[in-house]
């Protein structure tokens, strides 16, 4: 795929094409883009639950033609009972396990940020209508895509005895086959309980009250008071100059503050010609400097000593930038974040653009999943320290994340959301992504199909090395290992990589879409 799609009454692009779909559909039936993307929200937890979930956390940019964008921070905070001491006493003092219920330890946000857009602007469909296709998808069944065949029998090992995992997301036992029929009869139910008594119902009432019993009975520090005590916020996005316009992501403690800082700094190298040398060492040598800032310093933006906007001033990046080595790679590595995510962008005929983000964080999450409601709940809360520092666990925190939905209002007018899912090669994928398209002119298509790399590891990766899609031309590579990077080839299409996308609205009306390849997803326009 090299070429956009393009069209002028909407646009949707998404991993997995249903959930394409069923955003594009609710567009054609008068919806907005926000209604199109609770639509897609909701499909893409049923078809593609390997990467996200009802259970997890969702982050939204959203632009109106003429306005500045406005964010929704859908993340869940930890649980009352949720402290160090707590983990001690539950023999994990050093760190918080991965999987189990013990891991699920943070209020689920998204069906909060799913209210919270819905709530931002008048909306045109009901609720029912919105939901409907993922509970036909949920009580129908869904054709197991090969993405998530393969990555069941990768992670099984450490989710088969995790309660709940087995009998909702294996069949008769068995990993499910590419193209197995598999049903989420529970799901379905929960998905009508919300149509029936509200996207608040997943907070307060029989809903909240089962999830708070099931957790607690399967070790969990959460309960059903912790959902009641959740809210979405209404967040400013941060923002960054550069010579191309001014780009948006969301606040702390999502990471991005290093997903701006990476274009930011890009921007002062003044690099003229994309990918060769200059393009791919700077962008690299880019993201070192601000995943160090980031590692020693980001988490619950009301723990940290230096708000990150702040990070983003143009003395601040002038510094960063002034040491960067345009010849020399600087010695890696650093300790990197897991994580996978969804990410989807729309727009509708009015001109709102929406940028958005769903994540349980590893795969499957926590694993453990509720067999009443088919509620899988997501281990963003591993992502806590049990030692002293920005990000360590406490009652009411929220923990780093990698998901950043970004956004970038350019100076000739057009607007582009953009995303991908893929831990810490979020950022990496984004600069990518924006620098072929906006700095050197690429195709929208051919900027995501572009290869594409990925320093450090995610998607439980051993090495920290820079992993190279291995179409990249030769010449480039033996240059790059010159320059004293520690490269390693990967696969053409390498879901390592990510799962991009991109939706760019013109002056004209003109919408251009984009997906990426290495997913099952499609971008549709009319």
């Amino acid at each position: 795929m090299l070429h956009a799609a393009l069209g002028f009454e909407g646009a949707v692009t998404a991993p997995h094409r249903h959930a394409a779909q069923v955003g594009r559909d609710v567009l054609r039936d008068g919806g907005t883009a926000v209604e199109a993307m609770v639509a897609a929200a909701a499909a893409i937890a049923v078809v593609y639950p390997h990467m996200n979930g009802i259970g997890g956390d969702g982050f939204w940019l959203i632009k109106r033609k003429g306005e500045a964008p406005a964010g929704i921070f859908a993340g869940g905070q930890a649980a009352a009972l949720a402290t160090p001491e707590w983990y001690a006493e539950q023999g994990h003092a050093d760190a918080i396990p991965a999987r189990g219920g013990l891991a699920a330890l943070t209020v689920p946000g998204t069906i909060g940020g799913w209210q919270a857009a819905l709530d931002l602007y008048d909306t045109r469909l009901p609720l029912d209508r919105l939901l409907a296709p993922a509970i036909a998808y949920a009580e129908n069944g869904i054709a197991v895509t090969g993405n998530q065949s393969r990555t069941t029998e990768e992670k099984l090992d450490g989710l088969r005895d995790v309660p709940g995992f087995a009998e909702t997301f294996l069949l008769d036992g068995n990993i499910p086959a590419p193209g197995a029929l598999m049903r989420q009869e529970a799901l379905g139910r929960t998905l009508r309980h919300l149509v029936e008594n509200g996207l608040g119902a997943f907070y307060e009432g029989a809903l909240a009250d089962t999830h708070g019993a099931y957790l607690k009975a399967n070790g969990s520090p959460l309960r059903a008071q912790d959902f009641a005590a959740y809210a979405a916020e209404r967040v400013t996005p941060l923002d960054v100059e550069t010579s191309h316009g001014r780009l948006y992501n969301m606040v702390a403690p999502t990471q991005g503050v290093a997903s701006l800082m990476i274009i930011g700094l890009f921007d002062r190298l003044g690099v003229t010609a994309g990918e060769g040398f200059d393009h791919v060492h700077g962008l690299i040598e880019a993201t070192k400097q601000a995943f160090i800032r980031r590692n020693a310093e980001l988490g619950d933006r009301t723990h940290m000593k230096v708000p990150a906007q702040d990070w983003l001033k143009s003395g601040e990046l002038d510094a960063m930038s002034a040491r960067i080595d345009r010849e020399k790679a600087l010695p890696w590595p650093y300790e990197p974040k897991q994580g996978d995510t969804i990410w989807m962008g729309a727009c509708d005929s009015d001109g709102t653009v929406v940028s958005f983000i769903q994540s349980v964080f590893w795969e499957f999450g926590s694993g453990l999943t509720c067999p009443e409601t088919g509620v899988f709940f997501q281990n963003r809360g591993a992502g806590f320290s049990l030692l002293p520092g920005p990000n360590q666990l406490a009652p009411g925190k929220r923990p780093f994340h990698t998901l950043n939905p970004a956004m970038a209002d350019l100076k000739d007018g057009r607007v582009m959301a953009y995303g991908t899912m893929g831990g810490e090669g979020q950022p990496q994928t984004q600069s990518a992504v924006f620098s072929r398209y906006v700095q050197f002119g690429m195709d929208l298509q051919a900027a995501v199909t572009a290869p594409r790399w990925l320093l450090g590891k995610t998607w439980g990766q051993d090495t920290t090395t820079l992993k190279l899609e291995n179409r990249f031309d030769a010449d480039l590579v033996t240059r790059l290992r010159q320059a004293g990077h520690d490269v390693e080839l990967i696969d053409a299409y390498s879901d390592l990589a990510g799962h991009a996308g991109a939706v760019v609205r013109h002056p004209s009306g003109l919408i251009e879409a984009a997906t990426d390849p290495r997913s099952d997803g499609a971008a549709i326009t009319d």
